[in-house]
């Protein structure tokens, strides 16, 4: 896989760039700010672009604004030391979107199935990212209705996962996974309209309405 890396810590940049090139990872370009970060994908065309949320020319949120003009042209992981959910609704809608923060890239194979993916379309939100988008107010009402088990589901179904990777980590039967998933469905309104993104889906629809 062809990756952009954009991250204005050297030391954090260059040992992303060795864990990912150690992969197996071809990483065509690694920068330190958003413009650079726009002129090497429009350069190398990569196949996923990894991006730290706060970079310069103004330290805020330039990192998450290029990533709202390169999608959905390219897949994008955001990473952030800290939580800031304000471009993530609007970007995880159409795929080919992750939010993580830096300390999942400690857990390697997590991080390294997370990025493969994005890059295949799908989406990948660390369960904090989740947690904070799920205000408390929100919690109470829909939410409240999710027996903990459901919970539990959902919070995977929200990071990306499938219903065989759910079902793997809570140690369930896939067709028991479906079957909390019917009830999600149910308990929080959402109809199964076919999209391929539709778990993702159903949390931030929730979310956001």
């Amino acid at each position: 896989m062809r990756i952009v890396v954009a991250d204005d810590s050297v030391l954090f940049r260059e040992g992303l760039v060795r864990l990912l090139t150690e992969a197996g990872h071809d990483v065509v370009a690694a920068v330190g700010d958003s413009d650079a970060l726009e002129a090497a994908v429009g350069e190398h065309r990569p196949d996923l672009a990894v991006i730290d949320i706060r970079m310069p020319p103004t330290m805020t949120d330039d990192g998450a604004r290029a990533a709202r003009r390169l999608r959905p042209a390219v897949p994008v992981v955001l990473l952030s030391q800290h939580i800031e959910t304000r471009h993530s609704v609007s970007l995880v809608t159409s795929g080919g979107f992750g939010y993580l923060l830096k300390d999942r890239v400690l857990r390697v194979d997590d991080f390294l199935d997370a990025l493969h993916r994005v890059a295949d379309g799908g989406s990948a939100l660390d369960p904090q990212v989740v947690g904070a988008l799920l205000a408390p107010a929100q919690r109470r009402d829909a939410l409240s209705a999710l027996t903990e088990r459901e919970h539990d589901v959902l919070a995977l179904v929200a990071e990306g996962h499938s219903n065989a990777g759910v079902a793997a980590r809570l140690h369930l039967a896939e067709r028991t996974v479906e079957t909390h998933m019917r009830g999600i469905f149910q308990k929080l309104g959402i109809t199964d309209t076919g999209d391929r993104h539709r778990r993702v889906l159903a949390v931030l629809a929730y979310v956001s309405r």
